[in-house]
């Protein structure tokens, strides 16, 4: 006899690979610390620290405060992201997404919105509006040369791998 019930599932225990201390400083007791939503969650979730909602008119920016600073270790940066959900319902995103935030940065945490929608959106007090992935960067030893050596792209630029 065969059994029709479906396998039992194994839960699978996630080791924390990459860890470092990220030291906050609440700068306001509104503020909402960035958090992880999901243990897989690539980035940390940053929320807007204001105290009446904020209307970004179509094709405007606004700074939008977090409430919080921080200490990241050097040899790392943070990199502020739009939310996907934000931009691909409403079109707010970001002018210099992903915006970096370097280690010797010790002021307040704010995310530039754009509207790239049609109509006005609201952003209202402690709403998830960018998300925060903290990464680790090299420092480059710049050299001045005569030649560079040749690759098969060379010197092609925009669309020069191709089109699809």
């Amino acid at each position: 006899m065969t059994s029709t019930a479906a396998p039992a599932r194994r839960a699978v225990t996630l080791a924390r690979v990459n860890s470092i201390a990220l030291r906050l400083r609440r700068l306001s007791p509104k503020a909402v610390l960035p958090a992880y939503q999901t243990p897989h969650s690539a980035g940390l979730d940053l929320s807007a620290c204001i105290d009446a909602p904020v209307t970004i008119a179509a094709g405007d920016i606004a700074m939008i405060p977090c409430g919080f600073a921080m200490a990241i270790p050097p040899g790392y940066e943070a990199q502020v992201r739009p939310r996907s959900g934000l931009a691909s319902k409403f079109g707010i995103s970001m002018p210099n997404a992903p915006g970096t935030i370097d280690s010797d940065y010790r002021g307040e945490v704010k995310v530039p919105l754009i509207n790239l929608g049609k109509a006005s959106f609201v952003v209202e007090p402690a709403m998830r509006i960018a998300q925060m992935v903290i990464a680790k960067v090299e420092h480059a030893d710049v050299m001045e040369v005569d030649e560079l050596d040749a690759t098969v792209r060379g010197a092609g630029g925009f669309g020069s791998t191709g089109v699809r």
